[in-house]
This record gives structure tokens, C-alpha cells and sequence, in this order.
């Protein structure tokens, strides 16, 4: 017997011994992590295999397979969309979809995958929290005999099937000159707000703005830290700064756009302008760029991202090959492309 047939096999048993629990009463542990609640899991799955009974009655090869997927967080805009729109494309091409939300925290998401093993998903997607840290969640899938697809933020292990993503460094190189051209010089004062640490986003993005600053000496960060990707977290750094730095800011370099939103916020009610810049593209910083709030937003494709983690679970469960690494391009968003943007999701 393959090993996919094995892992199959076993997965089918597994659905079996849940369904004759849940006939008899009985509930799940309390520790035991849940899938999560924004992922409406038995919706998508009823869905899905009523799907996969169309798709293989009609020789499709989509198998009916079941993917589990595990974000670190699904409360941020950019990892929703890339969660909802993994619903919708797998309800639409016959695969069981479950999600899990991993809570900011790489044990949590250890948890999760634990729990996808012993429920015998076929793939598992990783959006990990920590670069180093989720390194033992591929190891546990990879024991287990389940390919595991990296998407969005990388894990320091060679033994993922594939990763899916985009060059967050080109992203940090791209906002940081995008900030020096707005400016027009080049020996300004910067703060520069950050991702959750040894998040590889976080990491790649920092090496990215440094990469131009070391072309540009003249350029100063006054401050720098991270705001965990939060808008109110940005909002209380940047309330800081403008008490400690005041009108020596001349410029925001966000990481994202969650923390340029939330800096412009604080630089608003503050009663300054100071421009900002920030990373994904996600729906306020669109209209922020249109009403001149924000310079620019360097647009990060949620969906072209997840869906290519996912086609690329399903050709290695059909015996395909794939590329190691898969490359979503980066768009900047401007004043004078930004209505390409608009209502796009």
C-alpha cells in the first residue's frame, strides 16, 4: 500500500471513530484545540464533499482530499482573506478544508498540527507564527508521512513540500525607496514599526529597509520596534515616539499596513502630518491611499498565495511534481493606480 493510501486509510478510520463518539454523546477534550470559528468547518465540509461526489463523478482528479491549514493569527485582514478565501476555493473544487487559528503562539500551532495528524489530513498548510520555533511543527507532520506546505511567513527547515509566499525583502527594499522618492532627499529622520519578532516577514522586511538605508547613510531612524503587526499597538508606539521625538519625524516605514494605519492614527489626533507607508494592501490602507493618509501600500496577494499553497498540496497528492518555492508578486499601490484596487476583495 502507498503511503497516501495508508495516510487515507487511516484518516477514514479516524473520521469513523468520531462519528460513532459523536453518536454515543460523547464531546472532544477541553485541550484539545478547536478549529477556527471564523472557518464555519462543518458548512465547508458538508459543502465540499458533496462537491467532491461532483468533481469525481465527472473524472476530475481533486480526490476529495482533506487539507488542513493552521494561521497564526486570524485576526489580522491579510490572513482572513487568505482563510476565507481557502473555504470558498476548496468548497468549489471538492476539498475538505478545516483552519485553525494559532493565536500569535508557535506552541499553539504545534497543538493543531498534532491534532490534524491524529484526524489523518492528507496536507497540512503552515502559517507560521515563528520562523525557528514552527520548525517542530513540519518535523511532526514529516514523521507522521504528511506533506506540509509553507505559505505567506517561512520556517527555517528544508523538509517543507513547497512554500508559497513573496519576497518580503524586495517589500522592505520597495516601501523604503518608495519613502525616499516621496521625500524627494535622502537625509531625513524615519521610525520604522515592525513585525512580530523572528516572524520571517518581520526579519526579511527589516533586511529589505536596511538594505537602502545603507545606500542612503543620511537617512536616521530615530526609533524602531515592533507592534506585532496591531494596529492599536502601533497607534501606543507611535503616541510614544511623537512624546519623545516629536516634530523630529519626518517619516513612518511600516511593515505593514495594520501598524501604518495605526501610526496615522496617533500622528492625526496628534495634529502632525507625517507621511506613511506601509505592506499588504488590505482594504483601509486602499482608501487611505486614496484620501492621501497613506503614500502608498505595497500590495501582497492573499489569495493568489493561499491558492497556490493549496494547488500545489493537491499535485503532490497526485504523484506531481512541484517547485520547492513558489513566488507571488508584490504591486505597489498608489495615488494614480489606486482605484485598481478598490473593492477588489
Amino acid at each position: 500500500m502507498k503511503k497516501w493510501e495508508k495516510i487515507v486509510a487511516a484518516g477514514l478510520v479516524t473520521v469513523m471513530a468520531l462519528s460513532m463518539t459523536a453518536c454515543g454523546g460523547g464531546g472532544s477534550s477541553s485541550e484539545e484545540p478547536a478549529p477556527a470559528e471564523s472557518s464555519g468547518n462543518s458548512e465547508a465540509v458538508e459543502s465540499s464533499d458533496a462537491a467532491a461526489g461532483e468533481e469525481n463523478a465527472a473524472g476530475g482528479n481533486q480526490g476529495g482530499y482533506t487539507i488542513g491549514a493552521t494561521y497564526y493569527t486570524l485576526q489580522t485582514e491579510f490572513c482572513m482573506r487568505m482563510d476565507n478565501y481557502a473555504k470558498k476555493y476548496c468548497q468549489e473544487n471538492g476539498i475538505n478544508y478545516t483552519s485553525y487559528d494559532g493565536n500569535n503562539d508557535a506552541s499553539t500551532q504545534l497543538r493543531q498540527v498534532e491534532t490534524m495528524i491524529t484526524d489523518g489530513v492528507d496536507a497540512i498548510i503552515l502559517n507560521p507564527q515563528d520562523a525557528d520555533a514552527c520548525v517542530a511543527c513540519v518535523e511532526a507532520a514529516e514523521e507522521a508521512g504528511i506533506p506540509v506546505f509553507g505559505v505567506n511567513t517561512m520556517v527555517n527547515t528544508d523538509k517543507l513540500t513547497s512554500y508559497v509566499g513573496s519576497q518580503d525583502v524586495g517589500a522592505g527594499e520597495e516601501i523604503m525607496q518608495f519613502m525616499i522618492d516621496y521625500m524627494e532627499r535622502d537625509d531625513f529622520k524615519i521610525v520604522v514599526l515592525e513585525g512580530p519578532m523572528g516572524q520571517s516577514a518581520q526579519l526579511q522586511r527589516w533586511e529589505g529597509i536596511n538594505n537602502v538605508l545603507a545606500n542612503n547613510p543620511n537617512i536616521e531612524i530615530l526609533a524602531y520596534d515592533t507592534a506585532n503587526w496591531s494596529r492599536s499597538e502601533a497607534m501606543t508606539l507611535m503616541e510614544t515616539w511623537l512624546t519623545t521625538h516629536g516634530d523630529s519625524i519626518e517619516a513612518v516605514v511600516a511593515e505593514n499596513d495594520e501598524m501604518a494605519l495605526g501610526a496615522r492614527q496617533a500622528i492625526e489626533d496628534g495634529g502632525y502630518d507625517i507621511p506613511c507607508i506601509g505592506i499588504d494592501g488590505i482594504t483601509d490602507a486602499v482608501a487611505a491611499v486614496k484620501e492621501d493618509r497613506m503614500i502608498a501600500s505595497d500590495f501582497q496577494d492573499a489569495e493568489g498565495q493561499i491558492s497556490g499553497a493549496i494547488d500545489a498540496a493537491v499535485k503532490v497528492l497526485n504523484g506531481e511534481e512541484v517547485e520547492k518555492e513558489i513566488w507571488i508578486p508584490f504591486q505597489m499601490i498608489t495615488k494614480e493606480n489606486v482605484t485598481e484596487f478598490e473593492n477588489r476583495y
